[in-house]
């Protein structure tokens, strides 16, 4: 049942994570994943059948804690009314969404007891590792399209062309245990906001 629960959190956290990067691209000009029907809430259109269900119920069931991720939501920075500032706010986006769901779910934790308690604290920390990560510069996470837009054109677009095989090297620095610093990172931020709860200001 608590797996259940978390695995609805999770599924939360990554669709409106996509739909902050919509919602902030649309905002900026382009309208890509409105026309695209992706500029919704509705997890069926975000979700990805191996990021979203095979990864994290296999996540579950090894290590306990569910994470995944959704579709990349279509976003075209050719239609930003401003090019630079249109890149850095949507790449941001998605990550903000994701530190406010988590802050929220600490404080969560940190006013309610036992198993609910849990389960909001579990909630912010993958709220916390979905930012996070996404921060790392490498393509595609957002972090990379952060780096590439603040680099000289030249450097920025060394970037770009090593997308297509981006993925292949973050699974393979995860299952490498290069982002391990993250787990400590994240659950002790949780703790500490949680522990915000209990100050008398």
């Amino acid at each position: 049942m608590e797996n259940l629960i978390l695995f609805f959190f999770l599924i939360f956290s990554v669709v409106i994570h996509e739909y902050s990067h919509g919602f902030a691209a649309y905002h900026n000009g382009d309208d890509t994943a409105y026309l695209m029907g992706r500029l919704t809430l509705n997890p069926i259109a975000h979700l990805d059948p191996i990021g979203s269900v095979v990864l994290p119920i296999f996540l579950a069931l090894t290590i306990g804690v569910p994470f995944g991720y959704a579709k990349p939501v279509p976003i075209n920075p050719l239609r930003f009314r401003d090019y630079h500032k249109g890149i850095i706010i949507v790449s941001i986006s998605g990550c903000a969404a994701n530190f406010v769901a988590g802050f929220i779910f600490a404080l969560v934790s940190g006013i309610t007891g036992g198993l609910v308690s849990q389960v909001f604290s579990l909630a912010a920390f993958i709220n916390f590792i979905l930012c996070f990560f996404n921060l790392i510069p490498i393509p595609p996470l957002d972090g990379s399209r952060l780096v590439a837009v603040l680099l000289p054109p030249t450097i920025g677009g060394i970037f770009y062309r090593i997308e297509r095989y981006g993925i292949f090297i973050i699974y393979a620095l995860v299952f490498a245990g290069a982002f391990r610093f993250l787990v400590p990172f994240c659950s002790s931020l949780v703790n500490h906001i949680a522990a915000l709860s209990h100050l008398n200001f």
